[in-house]
């Protein structure tokens, strides 16, 4: 039987990405103190309930957090097995698919998906959730607010409306109602874009509550993240825009005042490398583009940026791992980014985006915390190991441990016999 979740009280012997050791003191849910390493085993009795933690040769660091996920439709490609192509095509696959899905069967696939993010590392997510066609088209989101609250021990999930540009606004109201936190959509998929952006922004007014919208996904068509920015100006509750593919293919002059409408609003922007590499430019088989938001300009002029992964094998990407590793390292390797600004956009980047409370190995900072086996962020982007521990609220909610077995290389038999002073 698992002894998890339990109450962690110290860290100790941990790697901070700057090279420093460690040791971290936590008191509930909030990091009290952070020591130079061996200072707890020369200060205090290390505590052998259970609630200390050696983390020799783990990297600390702060837990991801999922900005953007779709839990109704992970994990649904191997049920579906659709056909690989781009958005439209992965839209009507899953629009076929949703006459035979029950409460009950998305409430299992999106429990499966939110565990393995879990696991990983993910403390927290903010996940999309469809209003589905047919007679009962709350399905996905009674099972996702089951999800929620089966999981409210163990991770933060905030749900959104995903209002298609077809979904009555009364059942925008309806999932409302029923737990939803935030109005979301795709106004890009509209006959008139514009149009369909101010509608969901009024109800998200009249509501009171903020919102995240799947914003200008597509390499061609008018943007329209200016106008979302303006509509939200005044706004005290959450807004920010998910994709904005189409910003990295504009021009300096546009890019720079779309950027200034999105600083003026203080507009967060959400990446989504994995799915937005997937889904576009199949039209393009010579010289393809890269499905990415304009991450370079929007970082150097201080946009608060999260990167997530997005949909994980389902019509709209057939693969991924759920970890916010892959997630870090696609931002690297496609989006010129660091691996400092990389890991910050799926951490402290997203959490902001999130309007999350500050988290990491700092006092007064929440305690989300993810520990894995490394020696610098480059390790650990890179190699993933899958040794790791993972603190929520102050508790070990998850903990991975990875043994190998690799033969041994064959000894040269020609290589010259070691000297005495070298066998010394």
């Amino acid at each position: 039987m698992s002894s998890l979740p339990r109450s962690i009280r110290q860290l100790t012997n941990a790697t901070l990405p700057d090279g420093s050791r460690v040791d971290v003191t936590l008191e509930g849910g909030t990091v009290s103190g952070v020591f130079p390493a061996a200072t707890l085993a020369d200060s205090t009795e290390i505590q052998n309930d259970g609630s200390t933690l050696d983390l020799t040769g783990f990297l600390l660091l702060t837990a991801p957090a999922e900005p953007h996920a779709h839990l109704d439709k992970a994990l649904s490609w191997d049920l579906i097995d659709p056909p690989m192509g781009d958005l439209e095509l992965a839209i009507e696959s899953w629009r076929d698919y949703t006459a035979v899905m029950t409460v009950e069967s998305i409430a299992e696939r999106a429990r499966q998906a939110a565990m393995l993010l879990l696991r990983q590392g993910t403390t927290a997510v903010r996940t999309h959730v469809d209003m589905l066609v047919g007679d009962n088209p709350m399905r996905g989101v009674r099972a996702l607010v089951r999800v929620r609250e089966e999981l409210r021990d163990l991770m933060d999930i905030e749900l959104v409306a995903l209002a298609g540009p077809f979904v009555p606004s009364e059942l925008v109201d309806e999932a409302l109602d029923l737990g939803v936190d935030l109005v979301g959509g795709a106004p890009h998929l509209a006959e008139d874009p514009l149009a369909d952006l101010r509608r969901l922004i009024a109800i998200a007014e009249r509501r009171g509550v903020g919102s995240d919208i799947h914003t200008d996904e597509s390499l061609t068509g008018a943007p329209t993240l200016g106008e979302y920015a303006r509509l939200v100006r005044d706004w005290t509750v959450p807004a920010s825009a998910g994709h904005c593919v189409r910003l990295g293919t504009l021009e300096p002059t546009k890019l720079a005042a779309v950027i200034t409408e999105v600083l003026a609003s203080d507009l967060g922007i959400i990446s989504l490398p994995i799915t937005n590499l997937y889904l576009q430019g199949w039209q393009h088989p010579v010289g393809t583009p890269r499905g990415l938001t304009a991450l370079r300009a929007l970082l150097d002029a201080g946009v608060r940026v999260a990167a997530g992964a997005d949909n994980v094998r389902d019509p709209f990407n057939p693969v991924g791992r759920s970890d916010a590793l892959e997630t870090a390292s696609l931002l690297v390797s496609a989006g010129h980014l660091t691996l400092d600004e990389a890991y910050a956009a799926v951490s402290s980047g997203a959490r902001s985006v999130m309007s999350l409370p500050l988290a990491g190995v700092e006092v007064g900072a929440a305690a989300e915390l993810l520990a894995v086996r490394g020696t610098n962020l480059s390790d650990v982007i890179a190699n993933a190991s899958a040794d790791r521990f993972v603190i929520h609220a102050g508790r070990l909610v998850a903990q991975s441990t990875v043994s190998y077995d690799v033969a041994a290389p064959r000894v040269a038999v020609d290589s010259p016999a070691p000297s005495l002073a070298e066998t010394r």
